[in-house]
C-alpha cells in the first residue's frame, strides 16, 4: 500500500487487529503539512521516509505484527513480485496510472483489491476481484483526462475526511479477513460537505 492520507487509518486499524504481517510500499518522506491528514507520522518524523515512520508507529501500537518496509516505487516491472506474497492489497495510490499498475497486478495474481480515493470533500471507496467480482478497468475503463482529475495536492482536503475514508476500507478488509459478507461490484461514494453516502452499482 502507499501510503496516502487515507492509508493511516488502514495500517492503525489492522494494525490493532492483530493482522499479523503488513506491507507498506512509498518512496516519499514526511512532510509537515501531512501531519493534518496522515496521523500516523508526527513532527519528530518530518523528513524520514514515510515507510519507516508508518513502522515505528505500529511497531509502538503493536509490536506483534510484522512489517516489511518497500521504500520504492512501484511500476509495471515490480508490481507483480511486490503483491505476490500478500492476501490482500490495499490502493493508497493518488493517480490513476499508478491505480491501473496496481489493480493489473491483482488481477493477473489473483489478489483481492481495496480500493479508495478523496478529493476536496469527496471520497469513493470499492472491493475488487472478491472471488470473481469485477475490477477498476470494469469501472473507469480508461483514466480521466488530468484536468479532469484534480488532485488534493491542488484543492487540498480536511483531515477527517481521509479518516472515513480509510476507516471504511479497514472494515472491508477485516470482512474479507474473517469471511463477513462483503459487497461487491459496489462504489459506495462519499459527500462530507453535503454528508451524504450513496453506493451504485457497476
Amino acid at each position: 500500500m502507499g501510503l496516502e492520507d487515507w492509508v493511516s487509518p488502514v495500517l492503525q486499524y489492522l494494525a490493532a487487529a492483530g493482522v499479523g504481517n503488513l506491507g507498506i510500499i512509498d518512496f516519499d518522506h514526511v512532510e509537515i503539512h501531512n501531519l493534518n491528514r496522515q496521523i500516523i507520522h508526527n513532527e519528530k518524523r518530518v523528513q524520514q521516509e514515510k515507510v519507516y515512520s508508518a513502522s515505528t508507529f505500529i511497531q509502538e501500537l503493536n509490536s506483534s505484527v510484522n512489517i516489511d518496509c518497500l521504500f520504492i516505487k512501484i511500476n509495471i516491472e515490480n508490481a507483480e513480485s511486490i503483491i505476490q506474497d500478500y492476501d490482500i492489497v490495499v490502493d493508497g495510490s493518488d493517480n490513476f496510472n499508478t491505480r491501473y499498475i496496481v489493480n493489473d497486478a491483482c488481477v493477473r495474481t489473483n489478489k483481492v483489491l481495496v480500493y479508495g480515493s478523496i478529493f476536496a470533500f469527496e471520497g469513493q471507496m470499492a472491493v475488487f476481484n472478491y472471488k470473481g467480482s469485477k475490477q477498476l478497468r470494469d469501472l473507469y475503463p480508461e483514466a480521466p483526462r488530468p484536468e479532469d482529475a484534480p488532485t488534493c495536492e491542488q484543492y487540498g482536503v480536511l483531515g477527517p475526511l481521509p479518516g472515513i475514508i480509510g476507516s471504511m476500507m479497514a472494515m472491508q478488509v477485516l470482512k474479507i479477513i474473517t469471511e463477513l459478507p462483503v459487497d461487491s461490484n459496489k462504489l459506495t461514494l462519499v459527500d462530507a460537505y453535503h454528508w451524504r453516502f450513496n453506493t451504485i452499482s457497476f
